[in-house]
């Protein structure tokens, strides 16, 4: 079997899986719905059964080998990350709060600035 057969064949067998995965979703869902006159705890042993195994069924095919290699090294790069002190943090919000008010202090004097120059000035509008 060549190279291109095998990822082929790889293919349709995910495909399958995770087909697979939604129909036994779904039938936990409508297994839930179908008890409606037996207990709360059928019912919801209904919907986690066909959750769990459309989960597990999903984890098995080739995707859901690569989400979970994804969500390892996802994990593994936050762990990475070097995160601010206190100090930091509270210096970096301290610098953010006060660009704010300078910035709203500017645009309300631009405001003013070209409410005068269009009234009073161009228009004549004086109140």
């Amino acid at each position: 079997m060549s190279q291109v057969e095998t990822t082929t064949a790889a293919g349709a067998v995910d495909k399958v899986m995770l087909a697979a995965s939604v129909l036994v979703l779904l039938a936990g869902i409508v297994g839930f719905h179908q008890l409606a006159e037996a207990s709360v705890w059928a019912r919801a042993g209904a919907l986690a059964g066909g959750i769990i195994v459309a989960l597990v069924v999903a984890l098995l095919s080739q995707s859901g080998r690569r989400f979970i290699s994804f969500s390892q090294q996802a994990i593994d790069e936050t762990r990475k990350v070097v995160w601010p002190t206190r100090k930091e943090t509270i210096q970096t919000t301290l610098i953010v709060f006060a660009f704010v008010l300078v910035m709203a202090i500017f645009l309300w004097l631009a405001d003013k600035v070209l409410e005068w120059a269009l009234y009073d000035l161009i228009l004549g509008w004086k109140r």
